[in-house]
């Protein structure tokens, strides 16, 4: 049994359970390894043939006062803590009409990964933790390219189960079944030694502040509404903070290489001079990987998706539908390039937001598992993008890890508290100001670990926003604590002296040491700003 005690991880057994699937038929391999602080590694030497399933248990008791979290598959998945009797809830009591016709299953786990729903069980990718008070145990992947490390708990049989998703892997030789750590601790030791052991430090110290277009204008954006924008952040914004032109002006998603004309009659290049011109750095949106189902580079070059079937694989319902692209195609891998090639050189870009990044690889194959090859699509970014900032957005979370300067942690934040009730019941990545929140806010290690983290956006304004003055309040200043990414999306412009002077002041705001969380009753943020102690309430009305 894996006992936990403060100060001492008393050892255990991890018992494992491999099967190939050979010419001779199934192979089934076994075994079992102590437990004990550290690096957990089963590197086997694997028959000739397919991997079927890899699987290994621990068991791992929880008490009822503990709290568990289990990391969500993507930025966008909703990842809180949950008690002893909590349930990660899927898609399973959605109708199957529903999820087909708007491809609910695409966005997370859902299309891979079984979902009970019942009580007391819960699972996630790439780590977890078991907490009692600021009591940590830690339990995470060292290395993902071997597949995704799916941890799952069961509360009433008290163990959790290790999956590693490879299945239909062609293997024959070492292969690393499971990359595994654990520590037990306070919070701040258990994450260091993490990051220590897997060797990833942030690229980037530097953050960023300024505006983003997306949640003032969302696409209805135009030349002129973006120097609108310009001038009025020209009010409020520091020398090179950052503009950033979201989603809206390009003709199509997917089609990168020229903007929508009628919205943009003199090109991306006078945007990005413009912004140059105010002073700040220019950012601007894309999604490399997928397009639209109506757009001229699906139409031009069908032979570019990917298929699953021998059908285009469909990632979600987001502007009527929207295809992957297959990277294993050297043409896909030259429009890409061309692209960023005509971002940053052509027209003069500083940063991009990448976004909908797991499009990439809904699946993997038999040389490469699904990880792996959104690994793979990571660092195809990272060498096309060099030394420009990248903001990472949608992507499975562990394998943006030292690849990105900036990355989202959260679900998009919406212009109420927690959108309409029949949005509620649909898949867990969709847009929420409670679940960003919350999901930030237990996501809150890999800021300055990972990456730097982008909690979303925040807002002031008065208008077209049915968030309360508190939540508003509370939003700007939780997203300002969590992460190294602080925009706002409102017409800065329009800021009365009043929201200057309370921007200004959670702009320089700098706690002193790190944030902690009282999530024992209710949800709080607590800091010290200079000498005096603070509370935020997120549940505040």
């Amino acid at each position: 049994m894996l006992s936990f005690t403060k100060g001492m991880l008393k050892m255990a057994d991890f018992e494992y359970r491999i099967e190939v699937e050979t010419s001779d038929g199934l192979t089934t391999l076994t075994g079992k390894r102590p437990v004990a602080e550290g690096a957990l590694n089963v590197i086997l030497d694997l028959p000739a043939g397919k991997i079927k399933s890899a699987c290994g248990t621990i068991k791992m008791p929880m008490k009822k006062n503990e709290r568990i979290f289990m990391n969500g598959f993507q930025t966008w998945t909703y990842s809180p803590e949950y008690d002893v009797n909590g349930r990660t809830k899927g898609i399973t009591k959605l109708p199957k009409l529903l999820v087909n016709r708007f491809h609910l299953d695409r966005y997370g786990d859902y299309h891979f990964v079984d979902y009970p729903y019942k009580k007391g069980i819960t699972h996630g990718e790439s780590y977890g933790y078991i907490r009692d008070g600021a009591f940590y145990r830690l339990f995470a992947s060292l290395n993902e390219v071997p597949g995704y490390t799916l941890f799952k708990y069961n509360a009433k049989s008290e163990t959790l189960t290790v999956e590693r998703d490879c299945s239909g892997v062609l293997c024959g030789g070492a292969y690393p079944v499971f990359t595994l750590f654990f520590a037990n601790g306070d919070e701040n030791a258990v994450f260091d030694r993490w990051f220590s052991q897997m060797g990833i430090t942030p690229i980037t110290n530097r953050e960023i502040k300024g505006y983003s277009s997306w949640y003032n204008r969302y696409e209805a954006i135009s030349e002129k509404t973006i120097l609108e924008d310009l001038a009025g952040c020209s009010k409020v914004l520091q020398p090179g903070d950052l503009f950033q032109v979201d989603d809206g002006w390009e003709p199509n998603v997917g089609d990168w290489l020229e903007a929508d004309k009628k919205k943009f009659p003199n090109g991306m290049k006078s945007v990005a001079e413009a912004i140059h011109t105010a002073g700040f750095e220019a950012g601007l949106w894309l999604a490399p990987f997928v397009c639209r189902v109506g757009s001229k580079l699906a139409k031009k070059h069908p032979d570019w998706l990917y298929k699953v079937n021998g059908e285009p694989w469909i990632n979600g319902s987001n502007w009527g539908g929207f295809y992957s692209l297959d990277i294993d195609n050297p043409e896909v891998t030259a429009y890409i390039t061309e692209t960023f090639n005509k971002v940053f050189n052509e027209w003069g870009f500083d940063l991009v937001k990448l976004d909908f990044l797991y499009g990439a690889a809904p699946f993997g194959n038999e040389r490469e598992t699904r990880a792996g090859r959104m690994i793979r699509a990571m660092r195809l970014l990272r060498s096309v993008c060099g030394s420009h900032p990248i903001l990472g957005c949608g992507v499975p979370v562990m394998t943006a890890f030292g690849l990105v300067e900036y990355c989202r942690v959260s679900c998009d934040v919406g212009l109420d508290w927690n959108d309409k009730p029949l949005m509620r019941i649909i898949h867990r990545e969709r847009v929420s100001t409670k679940q960003a929140l919350e999901t930030s806010i237990f996501r809150r290690q890999l800021n300055g670990r990972a990456y730097l983290s982008d909690p979303d956006v925040f807002f002031l304004r008065d208008d077209n926003i049915k968030l309360t003055e508190v939540q508003k309040k509370n939003l700007a200043t939780a997203n300002r604590l969590l992460g190294g990414v602080y925009l706002c999306s409102d017409n800065m412009g329009a800021y009365d002296e009043g929201k200057v002077e309370f921007y200004n002041k959670l702009r320089a705001l700098k706690p002193v040491g790190r944030v902690s969380v009282d999530a024992e009753n209710g949800l709080k943020l607590k800091y010290k700003d200079g000498d005096v102690q603070k509370v935020i309430d997120i549940y505040e009305k």
